[in-house]
């Protein structure tokens, strides 16, 4: 899994409706897997369970025939309802180990976290991955409340676990090489991608700089 989950998190995009213009999830979806995402993150955070799992079983269905992973936000119930790859959690959200208990350990668990010492003990709370605080000022609701990590914040974090780390919020083609070099796994983006007038070359161009990015670390290492 943990081959597979590298390759999933180099371009992860995270669904917002209210930046995507009047497009559904499901156009947005199928536009950012065509143009080179490798994840999607069903995020709904206003909607009741009943309408997250009607679309969240039609975005089962495209992400699975396009082959990229389907991580649901926050909700584990949804999550199990949709068999979602796996589901990602906040610091305040239910808790790592409880979500293990109920997902079992073939599901993927993502966990946000704001500092070195949260991703330091992720890993023991059972996490497959690391999302971020945001690193750069953004305008998404979610991030805004917490200070941004800057790169050397980024760059700590990525130090502190043995676990992948996406890195979020502010994140675009302007900065995306400068955040991959940092060491993370991939970069995850709302904006860039969902409210992009060319929703497919937001993410062909995001995928090159990170295919290129980690492609300059491999023939360093090699």
């Amino acid at each position: 899994m943990r081959a597979r989950l590298f390759q999933g998190l180099r371009l992860y995009v995270v669904t917002d409706r209210n930046l995507a213009r009047g497009r559904e999830e499901e156009e947005v979806v199928s536009l950012a897997i065509a143009g080179g995402a490798t994840a999607i993150q069903f995020r709904a955070k206003d909607w009741d369970a009943g309408r997250m799992v009607e679309v969240g079983l039609r975005l089962r269905r495209i992400t699975r025939d396009m082959g990229v992973l389907y991580i649901v936000n926050d909700r584990v119930d949804v999550a199990m309802a949709v068999d979602a790859d796996g589901v990602h959690l906040g610091q305040e959200d239910f808790p790592v180990p409880l979500a293990r208990k109920l997902l079992g350990p073939g599901r993927i668990i993502g966990l946000t976290v704001h500092n070195a010492e949260q991703a330091a003990e992720a890993e023991g709370l059972g996490a497959d991955y690391l999302g971020t605080a945001a690193v750069f000022p953004t305008d998404t609701k979610k991030y805004a409340a917490v200070a941004p990590l800057g790169l050397a914040g980024l760059e700590e974090i990525v130090r502190a676990t043995r676990l992948p780390v996406v890195a979020i919020g502010g994140v675009s083609k302007s900065n995306a090489a400068e955040v991959m070099a940092t060491g993370v796994a991939g970069i995850a983006v709302v904006s860039a991608v969902v409210a992009a007038d060319d929703i497919r070359g937001a993410a062909r161009d995001l995928r090159t700089i990170v295919d290129e990015a980690l492609g300059r670390l491999e023939r360093r290492s090699s």
